[in-house]
């Protein structure tokens, strides 16, 4: 019989689509392991161009445990070990975007719902249109029909028609449109500020408690009158 800690697992898929915005994903990721939870990683191939590109880091299938830890440690300034991260053992698995025989492109298969950061608008469009072309879009999929979580944190600007529609088309079908927007109200002094703000955000919407930003208090001027404390 199959140990009970693994079929107790029931992880967060994470998807990373091919729009700017790989920092996004790296703090979702990080504050899912510190929050306790496991991580089914889906990256597109589109976005291991965007990574490339935003960090310098080739994601590679038969080194991704390698490769992801090098962009979890990385800082949204680009500095490296920036972060120290447990991402050792069961509790990431990672799915090759080609792979629709994987886990998460079934029903049946335990997840607590799926987060898809950053997401590009051909992303938004193949999950609202059900195109399931590619395993985070089939996993998307599996997470309307079956009712679960899902959070898109749509990173495009500015919106045409077509894709305002198809994330009206989204929230319809229950899912959550989060774009990615800082805001500054927190008192953001440093890029990393910003990109951990969305990821709270995105955390929030999953319903993953975490300490990524300072929550609006109601007190105007606090975070500026902390800064000149």
């Amino acid at each position: 019989m199959e140990p009970y800690e693994k079929r107790s697992r029931t992880p967060w898929v994470v998807g990373v689509s091919g729009a700017s915005g790989t920092p996004y994903a790296a703090a979702v990721v990080r504050g899912l392991l510190a929050a306790g939870e496991d991580v089914d990683l889906v990256v597109s191939r589109a976005s291991r161009l965007t990574l490339l590109d935003e960090t310098g880091i080739k994601f590679r299938d038969a080194h991704w445990r390698e490769d992801l830890r090098t962009w979890l440690e990385l800082g949204a300034d680009g500095k490296p070990h920036t972060f120290d991260v447990d991402a050792d053992g069961d509790r990431v698995r990672y799915w090759a975007a080609g792979d629709l025989a994987a886990g998460p492109s079934s029903g049946s298969y335990p997840v607590k719902g799926m987060l898809i950061v950053p997401a590009s608008t051909a992303c938004v469009a193949g999950v609202a249109l059900g195109l399931s072309k590619d395993l985070l879009q089939r996993a998307a999929s599996v997470m309307l029909k079956e009712r679960r979580r899902l959070v898109v944190a749509v990173r495009e600007t500015p919106l045409n028609g077509v894709t305002l529609k198809q994330l009206v088309a989204l929230d319809e079908a229950g899912a959550v449109v989060l774009p990615a927007s800082p805001a500054f109200y927190a008192g953001a002094t440093h890029i990393q500020d910003l990109v951990d703000f969305v990821a709270g955000r995105v955390l929030d919407a999953a319903g993953v408690p975490h300490q990524l930003y300072r929550r609006w208090k109601g007190e105007l001027g606090e975070a500026r009158s902390r800064s000149e404390g």
